[in-house]
Parts: C-alpha cells; sequence; structure tokens
C-alpha cells in the first residue's frame, strides 16, 4: 500500500504545482501563494540573489517583489515539463515578461519543490544567472509607495 499512497502523493502534488502554474500564466495566482511561511528558497549559483532564503518573508522581500517592482506586467509562464516522485514536483518553465525600461525579461527555470500538506516547504531554483543579473542591474524598481 505504501508504493500506492506515494503515487497518488506525488499525482496530488504534481496536480496542486499545475494548477498554481495556470493561475500565475492567466494573472489569477500562482506559486507564491503556495510557500508556507517557513518555507526556504535558494537560488543556486552565482547571481547578485543566489543564496539560501530562510523563510517566505524573506525571499519576498529581497527577491519577489523587486523583481516584480521592475516588470510592466507580472512574469507570465509556459510550462515545459511537470515531474514528480513522491513528496517532490520538479517544474521546467519558460518566463517573459516586459521590463520598465521596454525591454523584454525572459528566461528558463528549473524549481525543484519539496511538498508537504499541499504546501511547498523547500524549494531548489535554476535559471539563466546572466540574463537575471542583467535585469536586476539594469532597470530600477518602482518605488513601493
Amino acid at each position: 500500500m505504501h508504493g500506492a499512497d506515494t503515487k497518488s502523493t506525488a499525482e496530488s502534488n504534481k496536480a496542486i504545482i499545475q494548477a498554481s502554474f495556470d493561475r500565475w500564466r492567466a494573472g489569477t495566482g500562482g506559486p507564491f501563494e503556495l510557500l508556507a511561511e517557513t518555507a526556504d528558497w535558494t537560488i543556486t549559483g552565482n547571481s547578485v540573489v543566489a543564496r539560501k532564503y530562510p523563510t517566505r518573508a524573506e525571499f519576498m522581500d529581497i527577491v519577489i517583489k523587486p523583481f516584480n517592482a521592475r516588470m510592466t506586467k507580472p512574469l507570465v509562464p509556459t510550462m515545459r515539463s511537470l515531474y514528480s516522485d513522491g513528496d517532490t514536483v520538479i517544474a521546467l518553465f519558460d518566463a517573459e515578461a516586459l521590463c520598465l525600461d521596454g525591454k523584454p525579461y525572459r528566461n528558463t527555470y528549473a524549481w525543484f519543490m519539496k511538498m508537504q500538506d499541499g504546501k511547498m516547504v523547500s524549494v531548489t531554483a535554476f535559471f539563466d544567472s546572466v540574463a537575471f543579473d542583467d535585469l536586476w542591474k539594469r532597470v530600477v524598481p518602482r518605488s513601493s509607495s
């Protein structure tokens, strides 16, 4: 029975992530809503934002809010593939948006999301750090007022 439970958990987790990406693409929500308050998010590599963020709030405040403040509209993802194995879901996707300076931002991401009770509790993210860093250094974020 354990194998069947693992399979149903994997499929359930995959469906939860797929639905969140569908909402993200439609502009009605997204995967960050699934982040547990105590979730850690690790950005790999050598980007200006690469490190481990120990909480949802820290990750959102340091990376996501300033990222979104550089865009004219929210990032739009296009799923390439979605995999699940037990409590881990892996999303490979492209995403793009128009920056405040009128230039497009495009990147390809791979997120490894550990799930627990329908929430992401640990994420490791891979992306093209050259494209990200160019955006981060080139575009001044809107003020949050």
